[in-house]
């Protein structure tokens, strides 16, 4: 098991580097929890599951998701927790983190 940490930078971008730079290539991200200061998720519209509906929160949330990497590329669907005891969530498309951290658990696959 690896793990990656995220602080002071965009999530996404920093996954994507950090596996690159272990020579991770196909994994799956079993957990991933953590704090970020905004975030952009999308999710389906009903009537058209081909399509993304994206959208952008510049709210503080605490974060927990799973994903996967194939091929290199990061893909993770989080849940975030915001003010009002409401939560967001849909695929992660970018998520700053700053004022926390981010971890992701990540068990690479063959």
């Amino acid at each position: 098991m690896f793990v990656l940490e995220v602080t002071n930078d965009e999530l996404m971008e920093s996954l994507t580097r950090q596996s690159k730079e272990r020579g991770i290539m196909n994994a799956a991200i079993v957990s991933l929890i953590g704090g970020v200061d905004s975030f952009t998720v999308s999710t389906m519209p009903a009537d058209d599951a081909g399509k993304d509906l994206v959208s952008t929160y510049s709210l503080p949330a605490e974060m927990h998701g799973s994903g996967e990497i194939k091929d290199g590329v990061v893909h993770v669907h989080a849940t975030m927790a915001v003010q009002g005891d409401r939560a967001v969530a849909g695929h992660l498309h970018r998520a700053q983190v700053g004022t926390w951290f981010a971890r992701a658990y990540v068990i690479t696959v063959d």
